[in-house]
């Protein structure tokens, strides 16, 4: 396993939440836009706005995009327009810090994974787990020390095949059991596209749990909630609550709700 080297945080002692309960939240933000054509619309700015409300020590998201020049042309002129930076700078809230990593390449622009943490981060890892040409996903992996704890993070988005999902958990093992010491504490969150509630036996037999609190937490879509494709999936921790916020705000925001859940450590 290689050396971590983690950078001192950029909050003060005193602004960091110091109990044992750690808040995280995975949001597939769908690129910071949403409708088709005419009435496409920006929506980087509310998303910014309903990430730091949500409060999470770590913040994981999917579809985040580093650039993408036609978007950027289009909503140059827009009262609040297309960020300077990348997605995932833009949405960090003050004192977080930001780890991104590409899994597609597209003709305009690219888009991956973040994570955006309240607590030091370590090296970051990324891992191809693309099954075929036609969908790019990756793992991004980013280790946080939080409360003098060391936590592996990984942030996924799996493929919309079910033989590709398994062959991602596959790979996910692989993964872990090179990067990540077997007693370490583990999470890894993200959009599944599970539909089928099939992915717990594959990840319970590589010795991840789904963090839930006995209510489906369902995501999508986000104006009629119908289905628990994000999820948080974990390793040294237990579950004391899930909470998926709701409403037109958030509905409108992106096709996915977030998830939020309060963990333990074991």
């Amino acid at each position: 396993m290689r050396t971590r080297h983690f950078a001192p945080s950029r909050f003060a002692s005193s602004t960091l939440h110091t109990t044992n309960v750690l808040r995280v939240a995975t949001y597939n933000i769908h690129k910071g836009v949403r409708g088709l054509g005419p009435g496409k619309r920006l929506e980087i700015h509310n998303l910014g706005l309903g990430i730091e409300a949500l409060d999470a020590d770590l913040v994981c998201l999917q579809e985040v995009r580093l650039h993408h020049h036609r978007d950027a042309q289009k909503f140059k002129r827009t009262v609040l327009g297309w960020p300077e930076v990348g997605q995932a700078d833009f949405l960090a809230p003050d004192g977080y810090d930001v780890a991104y990593r590409t899994n597609a390449v597209t003709r305009h622009g690219e888009h991956g994974n973040a994570l955006l943490a309240r607590w030091p981060i370590g090296d970051v890892g990324h891992h191809d787990v693309s099954d075929h040409p036609f969908e790019q996903r990756g793992l991004l992996h980013v280790p946080v020390l939080w409360q003098g704890t060391e936590v592996h993070v990984v942030v996924a988005h799996f493929g919309l095949i079910h033989s590709s999902r398994v062959r991602q958990v596959e790979r996910l093992a692989e993964y872990l059991a090179e990067e990540v010491p077997p007693d370490a504490h583990v999470m890894v969150a993200g959009d599944f596209n599970d539909w089928g509630e099939r992915l717990d036996g594959p990840m319970q037999s590589i010795g991840l749990q789904r963090a839930h609190s006995g209510v489906p937490a369902r995501t999508f879509p986000s104006r009629v909630p119908l289905f628990t494709l994000d999820r948080i999936y974990m390793r040294g921790f237990r579950c004391l609550s899930t909470h998926v916020p709701r409403g037109a705000a958030w509905a409108r925001m992106s096709d996915h709700l977030p998830l939020v859940v309060e963990l333990q450590p074991d």
